[in-house]
């Protein structure tokens, strides 16, 4: 019967028991048999090559020599490969080890881990899986030959599975088909992630620190397998360098992460040093330039220079007060509301808006450009700005109101004739107002904003025009330098509406010049005011010869012959250049009752001439002139031209 051995190692050379001889003499062939066993077990051949011949021409007893020596050989040989395996295997920990130390990043520490199983024990994948206390469960952390993305993003429970198993026992757990091992509590997420790596045979072994677990390391193959105990000592012995390394690796790493706060905590200590110096100076800068009485450009440009960055000052209504190295626009009505809620600057776009305030009042924004990575301690500096531009604006609105109230008490006496003409041009020349020129008085009324808020924007626009505006009788009234009341007027009412986002109905009289005039001007820019509103003109600014009869009977000083030039002019200017009467055929047809029939019988021509003609005054008068106001507006203006010149129709009225 042939000998032979389970497992072997390759030699270093070949040749067989079957190559010698037979000896020539009794016992030579049995020593010779004997002598090639001890040069097989020198040469480490394979365990095959101990087999003797059969024809080795010995003789019983010498073939029963030669078997038990077979035998030992074998077992000799089995035992040296052992120690050749555990020598390598010591050899490779070793190497492992000193890896291990050498790697100081926590994941180049896994990485080698898990590598290093894989050469080792030769097997298909090798992964390591950590624990999660805070979860209760341990994941998939490294693995090695995987393919399967479900398989390297897979959790287990405490128990579950058999890295869960190990994980909760702190026990290595092998199977040698883990699809068949009812010893394991299978779940479908396990169970499908194995399925699809396609892993047969698995080894897990605990990663331990003391009594404590802290992860799992894995051996697997795809193909059905048991693992020995020399495998799993190998695994284990790994995974107890292994969890040594991680947590040295760990330790390593919090220390840096500690040196790494101490370091920025120093450096948070050095930026607010640095930030308080810059606070004070700045502090101290701007609260400077205040008490010297510096305007609000200066602020603008200080605060862009202490923050490097371009300033925007507006006031609570959204005007631009200031500007300085930008040209961005203003920020918007959500921003500033922001900020006034929240009582700090805000960033839109890139852009840090603070709500000027004082107490709870709003009293205008400060935009800041050009500094979209703007930092806690520049932030709160930005802030502290906003205060000193609140001190600024108070002091700016205190002398302002004073002013307005100079110049509000200088157009009441105006308004009402209360002092000497002379005294009162003298006091206007003191606040810039020169009364010997032309100036237009607005009477403004609006529903869409209080009245501070349309007095104030008056205020703004009298001090830019160098006129006055104030509170009389109730009423908000504008004076201001103009050639032309009438377009003055259309044009403020354009411009209050922008400011205060609502219509303005503005009515206007003069121009007139001296103070003597402004009372009679007031009075009659007023009724304007209140015809605009009777007409439903609300929104619009006109004097009292823009809105025709109802001008010429509400004014002062009636212009019958300049009402007849503006409404009938056309038609008038064409009669004397023709020498025709249109004007005698269109007040024949509105006599008629607006019938061409009736009026053609009433001139005593055909009904086709009517109809030429009054296509004649269409075409002067524009085709709306049949439009009811535009109607009465005409036969009024007819009739007082009929007062004012002889009835009898032109010599060419017949042939117009």
């Amino acid at each position: 019967m042939p000998i032979t051995e389970d497992s072997g190692t390759t030699g270093r050379g070949s040749g067989s028991v079957s190559g010698t001889r037979p000896g020539t003499g009794t016992g030579t062939g049995a020593l010779r048999q004997l002598r090639d066993l001890l040069d097989l077990l020198d040469r480490g051949a394979p365990a095959e090559q101990f087999t003797p011949p059969p024809d080795a021409g010995l003789s019983d007893a010498e073939a029963a020599v030669v078997a038990d020596a077979t035998r030992i050989a074998l077992r000799i040989r089995r035992t040296l490969g052992q120690h050749r395996r555990r020598e390598a295997e010591l050899a490779a920990l070793f190497d492992t080890a000193g890896d291990l130390a050498r790697l100081r990043e926590p994941d180049a520490v896994l990485e080698a881990i898990v590598h290093r199983a894989k050469l080792l024990l030769g097997t298909d994948v090798t992964y390591l899986s950590l624990n999660d206390e805070e979860a209760g469960d341990t994941y998939m952390r490294v693995t090695d030959g995987s393919v399967s993305a479900a398989f390297q993003q897979v959790r287990l429970g405490m128990g579950e599975g058999l890295g869960g198993l190990v994980a909760e026992t702190a026990r290595p757990y092998s199977t040698g088909d883990y699809r068949d091992d009812r010893r394991f509590r299978h779940t479908a997420t396990i169970d499908g992630a194995v399925t699809e790596e396609g892993l047969r045979a698995i080894l897990g072994v605990p990663l331990r620190l003391g009594t404590r677990v802290i992860g799992v390391l894995y051996a697997a193959d795809r193909t059905a397998r048991t693992f020995t105990p020399d495998e799993v000592a190998l695994l284990s012995s790994l995974a107890d360098h292994a969890a040594i390394a991680i947590d040295g690796a760990r330790l390593l790493d919090e220390t840096r992460t500690a040196l790494v706060d101490l370091n920025e905590a120093s450096r948070t200590i050095e930026a607010h040093s640095e930030a308080m110096r810059r606070a004070e100076d700045a502090h101290d800068r701007l609260t400077d330039l205040v008490l010297r009485g510096g305007d609000i450009g200066e602020v603008a440009t200080a605060i862009g220079a202490v923050l490097q960055g371009g300033t925007l000052i507006h006031d609570a209504e959204g005007s631009e007060l200031a500007r300085s190295g930008t040209d961005a626009g203003p920020p918007s009505a959500g921003a500033v509301a922001a900020s006034r809620a929240d009582g700090r600057a805000v960033s839109v776009h890139g852009t840090w808006v603070c709500a000027v305030l004082a107490g709870h009042e709003l009293l205008g924004s400060i935009a800041l450009t050009g500094r979209a990575d703007l930092g806690d301690a520049d932030r709160r500096l930005f802030e502290r700005a906003s205060l000193v531009t609140a001190l600024l604006l108070l002091l700016r609105r205190s002398v302002a109101e004073t002013e307005d109230r100079v110049r509000g008490e200088l157009l009441g006496d105006l308004l009402t004739r209360a002092a000497d003409p002379a005294r009162l041009a003298a006091r206007a020349r003191r606040l810039g107002v020169d009364l010997g020129h032309p100036h237009a008085v607005f009477v403004l009324h609006t529903g869409a904003a209080p009245r501070p808020r349309l007095l104030a924007a008056a205020a703004r626009i009298a001090q830019a025009r160098r006129g006055l505006a104030g509170l009389h009788h109730e009423d908000v009234v504008l004076v201001c330098p103009a050639e032309a009341a009438g377009p003055a007027a259309a044009s403020l009412a354009s411009e209050l509406r922008q400011a205060l986002a609502g219509p303005v109905t503005v009515g206007a009289a003069g121009p007139v010049t001296g103070p003597a005039a402004f009372a009679d001007a007031c009075a009659e820019a007023r009724r304007c005011r209140t015809a605009l509103r009777a007409l439903g003109r609300n929104g619009t600014g006109a004097a009292l010869h823009d809105l025709g009869f109802l001008g010429v009977l509400l004014g002062d000083q009636t212009d019958l012959g300049g009402y007849v030039r503006q409404t009938l002019g056309p038609v008038l200017a064409y009669d004397a250049k023709r020498g025709t009467d249109l004007t005698h055929t269109l007040r024949a047809y509105f006599d008629a009752g607006a019938s061409q029939s009736r009026a053609a019988a009433a001139l005593h021509v055909h009904v086709n001439t009517v109809v030429q003609r009054l296509d004649r005054i269409a075409r002067l008068l524009g085709r709306d002139w049949q439009s009811p106001a535009r109607a009465l507006e005409l036969q009024l203006a007819l009739r007082i031209h009929q007062v004012n010149h002889h009835d009898d129709p032109g010599p060419g009225d017949l042939a117009a």
